[in-house]
């Protein structure tokens, strides 16, 4: 039996808490981890008990009296660093181990301390590490040189992005500085391909998945009210209070501006109808400190209900204790996201989660449903290829660069070829982006050896070097000299204007440019308040089932009368279209004046598309939201040039360097790729901004068919 295995001080700690039974991912990785030094990711639902799941085995199997951080955890948020701290901490009181919290915010004299005497457990971000690897890498060599685990939580949230090449990066970095290799643990609860997790974690053949598919019984609702303006209609909200008012609920909206809107407008029903007091707004403009008073509030009382109206900021897993219901409104961007937050609620063992999801426009339901079959259907979003992260290597080279204090140059090629994060990129690319480097004098090079140069010192000095993602402008929004939070700023953001922040509308009385602060004070003019939020970048699968829905006859048994009827008017818009094959057909909607080309595909490839319209001189504009272009050309025009469309696709690097030598902001998903030559630039928008194979596999079997009636 698994709980045999475990040490004496670790049994106490499980009977101490009284746990009649481990749970299932739990005993599958005490017997594995205990028994192997492999990689493991451990893939189990949302609150399955995945962190105990890695550390009870870990905390049970390595000798903590060895010199040195034994067990490196490694999280993407700081918020769930200080939330894990308690949990990994209360696992180690029956054992004289050290936790130690790493990070901007974390207290100085406790990591003074564990550089005096390195030992235990250090729990850090990503970001922290790297500047530990810059500025103080005789620290990285004396805390992390006798390593025996690592352990990643929410590992999916840095497959295939930016920010997971730069773990990666350093991981490679971390091995070196180790007398011994170390295992890697991740932990998710939504991971879309497997094989691409164990090349992120490292050697597939040394990385096993523990899979846990218990499923929790999930009860949803859908709701339809239709939106007539930017806000949302009154009579949602009426419906959402009455759902939600006697439930400690958590509300997900798809922006911090509609965040706000939610918790304000759920405050003021309650507050006339004498309901609870308890409204909140959880999302990254929100001061740090009323956001720990949230997650507190939710966590710590049992008695009073709650509702926080929150963005992906709650999505990940920080523990706010149970939580009855969990709210959606308007689709989801991904299923990965929907499954994370239906994770939220119905946490205890043999509850059941409670899903409503609103929708305001009749796409925005279809996407709904959509994401909700293939919920159903276990899919998940694999992660984004990036095979030659070019960008990530640019800073990856200067990192390592400062660190030696100048390095030699070959030494530099050599670390970067043999980094994990960067096996794909042949050795003469990397020579020619290190000689740009040098060209623009972010590196200076001195005989045999490269230094940072003067330009590349003003980057590398910078507190946003650590990073690899961009940060917005910010501005501090403040009142009476108290902090309420950031926003993104915008050209709306003047005074007298009124903005929604952590739960209360404020008016603007002066905005500070040079020191980006924003004055406000309780506004009570009922002036509507300026709305902040973006877009997302959707998966093709999701829109192929949108399409799907409105071909098929199936009558679902989870939508309201509303969003029955507004499919059904839907199908009955799209009949006019005789399509046979989902596969290779799309509707082309011929009005007396303009075409309307339905795509039903992803965001990549719609943007490849009209990149390739453009090329064609087809005038279009996208509509991304539901996946449609609308041609300004006529009918004749069109479909004669339709045939060319895929012509470029054979030149599409020419095309592309055209495109950014007139539009450089096409770049900007990228916060190092303008400091790569040119010809890498194009490559990197190929790779990353569209989606070229994907598009060409699509035009090779697309037929447009038209409405019936021309």
């Amino acid at each position: 039996m698994s709980f045999d295995l475990l040490s004496e001080p670790i049994r106490k700690f499980i009977r101490d808490k009284g746990w009649e039974q481990l749970r299932p991912i739990q005993t599958a990785a005490i017997a594995k981890i205990l028994a192997s030094d492999d990689n493991f990711i451990l893939a189990s639902r949302t609150a399955s008990g995945k962190t105990e799941a890695a550390f009870l085995p870990i905390l049970s199997k390595v000798d903590f009296n060895d010199s040195g951080v034994q067990v490196l955890y490694i999280s993407p948020l700081i918020a769930l660093i200080n939330d894990q701290f308690y949990r990994i901490e209360e696992l180690c009181k029956n054992l004289d181990v050290t936790v130690t919290k790493w990070h901007g915010e974390a207290n100085k004299t406790l990591k003074d301390r564990l550089i005096k005497q390195p030992t235990g457990i250090v729990l850090i971000t990503p970001e922290s590490l790297e500047a530990m690897f810059v500025n103080k890498p005789f620290n990285v060599k004396k805390l992390f040189s006798n390593l025996k685990y690592v352990v990643i939580d929410e590992v999916h949230s840095f497959i295939g992005t930016d920010r997971g090449t730069q773990l990666k990066s350093i991981l490679s970095r971390l091995q070196r500085v180790n007398s011994q290799s170390f295992s890697i643990v991740g932990l998710s609860a939504t991971i879309g391909d497997y094989n691409e997790a164990k090349k992120f974690i490292g050697n597939e053949k040394n990385t096993k998945v523990l899979l846990d598919r218990t499923a929790k019984e999930i009860n949803s609702v859908f709701r339809f009210f239709k939106k007539e303006k930017e806000e949302l209609p009154l009579e949602l909200l009426k419906d959402l209070y009455i759902e939600t008012k006697d439930n400690k609920v958590l509300i997900f909206p798809n922006s911090r501006g509609r965040a706000e809107e939610v918790a304000v407008k759920l405050k003021k029903i309650s507050e006339r109808v004498k309901g609870h007091p308890h409204y909140f707004s959880h999302h990254s403009s929100v001061d740090r400190e009323v956001r720990e008073y949230v997650e507190y509030f939710a966590k710590n009382n049992k008695r009073h209900n709650f509702c926080i109206s929150c963005t992906s900021t709650l999505e990940l897993g920080i523990d706010i204790g149970s939580v009855d219901e969990v709210v959606q409104i308007d689709a989801t961007h991904s299923i990965a996201s929907l499954i994370q937050r239906v994770g939220r609620s119905g946490r205890k063992d043999g509850e059941s989660s409670n899903l409503f999801l609103y929708a305001t426009t009749q796409w925005s339901l279809l996407q709904s449903i959509a994401c909700w079959l293939l919920y159903n259907e276990s899919f998940i979003e694999p992660p984004e290829k990036n095979e030659k992260p070019y960008d990530i290597l640019v800073h990856q080279a200067l990192s390592i660069t400062k660190s030696h204090s100048g390095i030699l140059l070959t030494e530099l090629i050599k670390q970067l070829k043999e980094n994990s994060a960067f096996n794909s990129i042949e050795q003469s690319e990397v020579e020619e982006i290190l000689q740009n480097l040098i060209e623009i004098d972010f590196l200076e090079k001195l005989q045999r050896e490269v230094i940072v140069g003067v330009q590349g010192e003003k980057v590398v000095n910078s507190r946003e070097f650590y990073s690899v993602f961009k940060t917005e402008e910010n501005f501090k929004v403040v009142n009476a000299g108290n902090t309420i939070g950031e926003i993104p700023f915008s050209p709306q953001i003047i005074e007298d204007e009124n903005i929604l922040l952590s739960a209360k509308i404020w008016k603007i009385t002066f905005v500070d440019h040079k020191a980006k602060k924003i004055e406000v004070i309780p506004a009570k003019d009922g002036k509507k308040p300026i709305f902040f939020g973006g877009g997302a970048i959707l998966h093709q699968k999701i829109r192929e089932k949108m399409f799907e829905i409105l071909y098929s006859k199936t009558e679902y048994d989870f939508l309201d009368e509303p969003s029955f009827e507004e499919i059904e008017m839907m199908r009955k818009d799209f009949s006019v279209f005789n399509i046979k094959d989902l596969q290779s057909e799309r509707p082309l909607l011929t009005a007396e004046k303009h075409l309307q080309l339905f795509t039903f595909t992803g965001t990549r490839i719609n943007r490849t598309l009209q990149l390739l319209l453009n090329i064609a001189g087809i005038k279009n504009t996208l509509d991304d939201s539901n996946s449609s272009f609308n041609i300004e050309v006529p009918k004749e025009d069109m479909i004669s040039k339709w045939n060319y469309v895929s012509f470029p696709l054979t030149d599409i690097d020419t095309h592309i360097s055209t495109l950014l030598e007139t539009n450089p902001t096409l770049l900007d998903f990228s916060k190092w790729g303008n400091y790569l030559p040119k010809i890498y630039q194009v490559k990197l928008v190929k790779n990353k901004y569209f989606d070229i194979e994907q598009t060409k596999e699509l035009l090779n079997k697309l037929k447009l068919i038209n409405n019936k009636q021309t």
